[in-house]
């Protein structure tokens, strides 16, 4: 099954699914976890890739960003593995959590309104396995849609393992020039690092009007440049640095009040129209750099807008919540 929400795609497979495919998904999604090598990467090629001659000519390399399989149980806590398009396994994705949230409750393993925690199993040493994420399903609006409650962030350079990096100032806050970010371009050298459940790179610019474009982030001289830089090393296409485990690229510019432009290029997957963890990194490094306030924050991309909540408690931020919505795709 085919689910979108705000313009970011993913493929939804059950392991039950996979085995019937002749991919030998182990039933316990740690194991699975941890032997994501074995299967990962046909999976994706059986259920990511274009069917042979459908591809349309200006489309990116796969018809989805990425596959979430799971449940692993048949009733909540559910445990689910989120597979980039390069076979690895991400930590969190909120549009992803929000698309694998819809087709719970489309298949009916969840009651209407009915709370319940999802735990996010992936295989890297720098993180905590699983992740849990408590969902609550919500009207904002008018609109059905999920609050995912993604947890506390943290910041700096040990938060996300960066290495490399240079002392820089923005809005007279403290920051980080990463070095191949500079070398790409000189005016992405003002940067936050955040994680997030993942890790993430928040670059500043000055105005919107200067966000890359997804055309330009799709050229095959940036994509490489960029995949250089967010890629994990082990995964033979990043060269690990800043991050060994790689790093979700983002940048983002003050539109108004509490509301934010951003562009995203993932590790695992490159260029993407928008991402839910994403778009909580910059909320939450707007805040870090004072551009905005706790409370209610949207972020505008190009694939849709993200509502989040900003929780903070005596100058610190302590909870980050994010509002999706999902639809099955034909």
């Amino acid at each position: 099954m085919l689910y979108d929400a705000r313009g970011n795609r993913y493929v939804v497979s059950s392991p039950e699914h996979l085995r019937s495919l002749g991919i030998a998904i182990p039933d316990n999604a740690t194991q699975a976890a941890r032997e994501r090598g074995q299967w990962a990467a046909a999976a994706v090629a059986a259920l990511c890739d274009w069917p042979a001659g459908a591809r349309p000519a200006d489309a990116k390399a796969h018809r989805s960003d990425g596959l979430l399989v799971g449940p692993f149980q048949a009733q909540a806590p559910f445990d689910l593995l989120i597979v980039n398009t390069d076979g690895t396994l991400a930590e969190r994705s909120g549009n992803g959590l929000t698309i694998f949230s819809q087709a719970l409750h489309d298949q009916g393993r969840v009651a209407p309104g009915q709370g319940f925690t999802l735990n996010v199993h992936h295989d890297k040493d720098d993180a905590a396995s699983p992740v849990p994420v408590s969902v609550e399903p919500a009207h904002v609006e008018g609109v059905q849609g999920f609050w995912l409650d993604l947890g506390r962030p943290a910041f700096g350079d040990q938060a996300v393992g960066a290495q490399g990096v240079q002392r820089a100032v923005f809005n007279d806050r403290p920051v980080y020039q990463v070095p191949g970010l500079a070398a790409v371009n000189p005016q992405w050298s003002r940067s936050v690092f955040v994680r997030i459940g993942n890790p993430h790179c928040v670059t500043w610019l000055d105005s919107p009007q200067v966000l890359p474009g997804m055309t330009a982030l799709r050229t095959p001289q940036l994509e490489a440049a960029l995949t250089l830089i967010a890629f994990a090393q082990d995964g033979g296409q990043g060269c690990g640095l800043p991050c060994p485990a790689g790093v979700n690229l983002q940048w983002a510019a003050w539109l108004a009040p509490q509301q934010l432009a951003a562009r995203v290029f993932e590790r695992g997957e490159g260029a993407t129209e928008s991402s839910g963890t994403s778009a909580t990194a910059v909320a939450c490094a707007a805040w870090h750099v004072g551009l905005v306030e706790a409370g209610q924050v949207s972020v505008q991309m190009p694939g849709g807008t993200a509502p989040l909540k900003l929780l903070a408690e005596q100058g610190e931020l302590v909870a980050v919540q994010l509002f999706g919505t999902a639809s099955l795709q034909p």
